[in-house]
């Protein structure tokens, strides 16, 4: 028997207008590629996003299976997306297989900004993570400025999250030179690859 090739949701965060310099664009492409389905959604009002909005996008993303398909469901999040993911799974109304967190900003941070102020994480338990998911990875860099402290002290440990940590990554995002990211794409396709650090340019 032939399987199905795994669906996937691609989760932007914050300002974000998926450049296509941005390593979550370049995922989308290797997984359509290799025969997946993919979403990789613009979301809504990205510069002054609404919590609720996004989180009823997402649900929506994973009620929907793809040509009737009972493919695996995989979510990849990178940063205001994984703090979504946080509230939606307190909130008990998503389900998935598998979800890789990236860079999550910490609350003490986002409540510096109005805009994004409501999706500052409050109150998810290592339960309500595994209620909404299979298994959940965290990966993060250790200079994160938008997680000062560290996502590993800040969101891995409390919650029971297997981490991976990036030496020097950063938020993990293009201005710190995270286009292409093989370890992400590798994860994607076998849950035993650890997130490693981008390949540095010869």
């Amino acid at each position: 028997m032939t399987s199905i090739p795994a669906s996937f949701v691609i989760l932007h965060g914050w300002r974000n207008r998926r450049p296509a310099g941005h390593w979550q664009h370049w995922l989308a492409r290797e997984l359509t590629a290799r025969g997946s389905h993919v979403h990789y959604p613009q979301l809504p009002d990205p510069e002054d996003p609404d919590l609720d909005v996004w989180i009823n996008r997402v649900r929506t993303l994973l009620t929907a299976r793809p040509d009737g398909r009972d493919a695996e469901r995989v979510v990849v999040c990178h940063s205001l997306a994984a703090a979504v993911w946080l509230h939606a799974a307190a909130r008990g109304v998503v389900r998935a297989d598998r979800v890789l967190l990236v860079a999550p900003p910490s609350a003490e941070v986002l409540r510096r900004h109005a805009e994004v102020a409501a999706f500052a994480p409050a109150g998810t338990t290592p339960g309500h993570l595994a209620s909404a998911a299979g298994t959940t990875r965290l990966a993060a860099g250790d200079d994160d400025p938008y997680c000062p402290g560290g996502a590993a002290r800040i969101y891995g440990r409390p919650l029971g999250l297997d981490t991976d940590v990036i030496p020097g990554g950063g938020h993990l995002d293009p201005d710190a030179g995270y286009g292409p990211w093989p370890s992400v794409l590798g994860w994607c396709l076998d849950p035993a690859v650890r997130i490693t650090a981008r390949p540095t340019p010869a």
